[in-house]
This record gives structure tokens, sequence and C-alpha cells, in this order.
């Protein structure tokens, strides 16, 4: 089956994928845009684990003001190539993102950025709070892990809740966008402003 330049270029516009990613989509799909662009993030999820090695360079700055003017994010989202930067796929993932930031107040992108110290007094408060609610005192290290990994989904971007589908996690939506992009993305850093914070 011939495939149309026209649905290849269309495709791959709102997909960030490959040319022949978007002629085989096209071609598997009978050119039907959106049955490609599913067929894509179907095909893709699978291969996003094989991006994740890739590097990524290339990318934006993403700044985000929350109505009211209280709240500012401004959050570096990379991928591997600058078309891909310029795709609006990318630039609302970005927006996404900045908007999660300043909803969920995370402390780091990822939980090996927590630091050690951080992390040991949130372990010994968990201790304590175990300790006074009578738990034996062979469960409470097991306990003290389960609450560290609910902790870990609080401060760590990549670990929270989206908060526009919160049965997905920031992660999930990442992959999804890896699949569907077809390059490596990684969330670089963030800083978030509030009016009055330190």
């Amino acid at each position: 089956m011939e495939v149309p330049a026209n649905l290849v270029k269309e495709l791959r516009f709102k997909t960030g994928a490959g040319i022949m990613q978007c002629k085989e989509a096209l071609g598997a799909t009978n050119c039907n845009i959106d049955d490609a662009i599913k067929y894509l993030r179907e095909k893709g999820i699978a291969a996003a684990a094989k991006r994740s090695g890739r590097e990524a360079k290339e990318g934006l700055i993403y700044s985000y003001i929350h109505p009211g003017s209280k709240i500012g994010v401004m959050i570096e989202v990379n991928c591997e190539t600058d078309f891909v930067a310029r795709n609006p796929q990318f630039e609302q993932l970005a927006k996404d993102l900045a908007m999660q930031v300043a909803a969920s107040s995370p402390t780091c992108v990822l939980r090996e950025q927590v630091p050690e110290d951080l992390l040991e007094s949130e372990r010994d408060i968990l201790r304590k709070q175990a300790a006074q609610e009578g738990k034996p005192a062979q469960v409470i290290e097991k306990i003290v892990t389960g609450r560290i990994e609910k902790f870990y989904s609080q401060v760590c971007l990549m670990e929270q809740p989206f908060v526009k589908d919160m049965n997905r996690t920031v992660q999930d939506m990442v992959t999804e966008a890896i699949a569907t992009i077809g390059e490596n993305i990684v969330v670089r850093r963030f800083v978030r402003y509030q009016l009055g914070g330190d």
C-alpha cells in the first residue's frame, strides 16, 4: 500500500516519530491517522525502555505561572532532537509536568535524588510513629519500608500520581510520551517558586 507523503508528514508532526515508523503505522492502519497514533503508542510503549539509555541533550525549559500569580515553575525537559523539542505534543508534556510541580510541590525528580539525611530523618519519624501506635518491634522496619514508599510518592516528581489522572504516575505519563514520540525523554530538573516562600 502506498502511503501518502502528506499523511506521513502529519503523523510525524503529531507524534515526533521517525519517517519509517510513521509509514509503518499508516500502512498497518489503512492510513487512518488516529489509528496510526494508537498503533505507535501501543508499539512504542514496549520500546520506551530501549530508548531510556539514549542521550537526551535537546529539549526546552518551560515556565509556568499558576493562575493567581502566586506559584511559578521552571522545568527542564530533554529529548534527543530539536525537531521533537518543537513538537506541540512535547511542549504539552512540558506544560503538564510544570503544572504537576506547581500543584504537588515535589522536592526532587527521582528517588535517588532524595538527600540521605532527609531520608534517615523521615525513617526515624516513621519508626517513632509505629512504636507509638503500639506496633510490635519485629514489624516496625517493614512498616517503615512501606511508609517510605508513600513518602517517595509525595516528594519525587516521577512517582507522584499525575494530577490530571490520579490512576497513573508521572513516570507512566512520560513513558507514554516516549512511546508516542519515539525518543528518550528526561525530566532534568525544576525550580518551584511560591510567593512568600523561602
